[in-house]
């Protein structure tokens, strides 16, 4: 990855634009035609502003406060995300005192992958939907045109994004001061409008709603949704330049393009559209192109975030292997997870044709982000106490109402189940089935692996007299401190051995990198036997053979040369073992046999592994 160092701060600015502000951005484009939906279809003067009067303050509270002050100060080491997040409590296990925390983080974490399949379809939609402003005679070819875009969009995607990366920035400028100028135009009309920045008029409002405040509260939450990406994005351009986009362009365009549609409706009380209908006619067809471009680039980065934290799962041992390929040999978070990406794309298309158009998939959005939001807010609490020490009388005020807006959006969203709130909450729960099942079948597999001491193994190859025959082996090893199995059956079968052996280990540390003193330590045990450890970040990526060639003891060793030898295990099913039974066993074992290949993942020469097949029971 490029260092933020290395790039001037407008353009710092600029890249944040592009990438973690694209889904914000968008929302203008549905939030307010689905509150007024929820009002019953149309809105009197007390719906219009008490709706925009909640906008403003969620933006305030939500993004400007919580997320641009609290939550941005809790990085991993420079990196955000739900996941680091959860790893910097110290939550990255399903046992222990604080398993519900990492229950917590887990959920948040699958509820976006949810959020990833319904963003792309639910932006590009509501952008082709502005063409109805202007002649109901294209309608019928939008939900086609919206298909084509999202399957070329995802076909794409194993090309990498740098290059269309480089003007995402600019576009999402120009986007961000085309709804700034329609909101100015429209305020000028109707400068009334500007009053909703009152509270009061949101309390009235739903409290004249009395329970349909569920439904608008579901539809006003809208206008947050992206807002994680703030926090997630944190490691690719840093704090400062991601609050800065924020405070000096992405809030007050957003604030102002809201005012002006809702003082357009008080004006022409037409709620079709509200986006599109403050544009001028002659506007209309440049307004749906920008906004298809717009939205396209929000559904890049919402893509490129399911691949990050993909990474960051397996790496922290949540998700098995899969097949992370480098999209550019500059950037390190240019990466493509080709399994992702066609689960992600066949999500996406299918619910653009269940649901097929904008106000109807509302009804399945906005529960992921929710969810992520409120599961943040849960674990910010534990930043406060537990890596800030601060005093319950710091904490408690500024997070209860952080905890009462969120549970109250969530709450909002949770009437949305029927109507498609399900499809996120249901994703979230089977990834979170899928993550516990892989962390406590590797525990179990752990269990199951047979090891020795070092000492004893060294007294047996003296005592048998083991010929050592010229090269290096190298064996991984899920272990640290004793003897891999395979290495003794690798002894057993060959009655021989190499003259350098090392026992090599894996760690993934709970932090996003590693500094490079402290990659690796190398302990010469004897006889030419080495017990090597490499350390790796949930960022970094893993290629074992320069980090080996770079210990300082091991200088006398060919790398290039050597043969590495892994294990493929065969999982089967041991009835003596309580933890996981049945089905539990049969989906492990699914989800072990169709891991990455170990050489894929740690990138090693095909022509230098061995790979080497057993049984083993849990």
């Amino acid at each position: 990855m490029t260092s933020q160092a290395a790039k001037p701060a407008p353009l710092m600015v600029l890249a944040a634009l592009g990438v973690v502000y694209g889904d914000l951005g968008t929302s203008p484009l549905y939030t307010v035609q689905v509150v007024a939906a929820a009002t019953g279809g149309t809105m009197s003067r007390l719906a219009a502003l008490g709706s925009l009067s909640l906008i403003v303050w969620t933006l305030t509270i939500t993004l400007s406060i919580k997320y641009c002050i609290f939550v941005l100060r809790a990085d991993n080491h420079g990196e955000g995300g739900i996941l680091a997040l959860m790893s910097l409590v110290g939550a990255n296990r399903l046992n222990g005192g604080r398993w519900l925390l990492t229950a917590i983080g887990l959920l948040g974490a699958g509820l976006l992958y949810g959020d990833g399949a319904i963003t792309p379809a639910i932006s590009v939609l509501s952008a082709l939907e502005g063409v109805n402003v202007a002649t109901h005679a294209l309608a019928p070819y939008v939900l086609p045109t919206a298909i084509v875009i999202l399957a070329a969009l995802f076909l794409v995607q194993h090309f990498g994004t740098a290059r269309i990366g480089m003007v995402f920035g600019p576009i999402m400028l120009v986007w961000f001061l085309v709804i700034a100028l329609l909101g100015v135009v429209s305020l000028a009309a109707h400068p009334e409008t500007l009053v909703a920045i009152n509270p009061l008029y949101g309390f009235e409002f739903l409290r004249e709603e009395g329970w349909r405040a569920f439904a608008v509260l579901g539809g006003v939450f809208l206008c947050a949704t992206g807002g994680e990406a703030m926090y997630a994005d944190i490691g690719h351009f840093g704090k400062s330049p991601v609050r800065i986009a924020w405070y000096a362009m992405v809030f007050p365009a957003l604030v102002l393009n809201y005012a002006g549609q809702v003082g357009n409706i008080l004006a022409t009380h037409r709620v079709d559209n509200p986006f599109f209908q403050m544009g001028p006619s002659w506007a209309i067809y440049p307004l749906v192109a920008l906004a298809t471009i717009a939205t396209v680039i929000a559904s890049q980065a919402i893509i490129t975030g399911a691949y990050s934290l993909t990474r960051q799962a397996i790496q922290l041992g949540w998700l098995p292997g899969m097949r992370i390929l480098q999209t550019s040999g500059a950037r390190y978070g240019e990466i493509y997870v080709p399994l992702v990406n066609w689960l992600m794309m066949a999500g996406t298309i299918a619910l653009t044709l269940v649901f097929r158009d904008s106000t109807r998939l509302a009804g399945a959005y906005g529960m992921a982000v929710a969810g992520t939001m409120l599961a943040t807010t849960v674990l910010l609490v534990n930043v406060c106490r537990r890596c800030w020490n601060w005093s319950w009388a710091a904490t408690v005020p500024p997070l209860t109402l952080f905890f009462a807006i969120d549970l109250a959006y969530f709450a909002a969203n949770l009437i949305k189940l029927p109507q498609g709130g399900w499809i996120p909450l249901t994703v979230a729960v089977l990834l979170f089935g899928v993550m516990a099942v892989w962390r406590a079948g590797i525990q179990a597999l752990r269990r199951r692996t047979p090891t020795g001491s070092y000492e004893k193994f060294v007294r047996l190859l003296r005592h048998d007299h083991v010929p050592r025959v010229p090269g290096t082996a190298v064996f991984l090893t899920r272990v640290q401190n004793a003897v891999p199995a395979l290495l003794t059956q690798h002894v057993q079968h060959m009655g021989a051995l190499q003259e350098t052996v090392i026992a090599l280990s894996i760690l993934f540390v709970e932090r996003p990198r590693v500094a490079p003193q402290d990659r690796a330590t190398a302990k010469h045990i004897r006889d030419g036997l080495w017990r090597v450890t490499l350390r790796y970040g949930f960022m970094e990526r893993t290629e074992i053979l320069g980090c080996l060639e770079k210990i300082e003891v091991l200088k006398h060793v060919d790398f290039k040369h050597v043969i590495y030898f892994g294990a493929r295990d065969l999982v089967v099913a041991d009835r003596r073992d309580t933890q996981l039974r049945g089905l539990w066993v049969r989906l492990f074992a699914f989800l072990f046999r169709n891991t990455v290949r170990t050489m894929d993942r740690f990138h090693i020469p095909p022509d230098n592994f061995v790979e080497i097949a057993r049984e083993v029971q849990i």
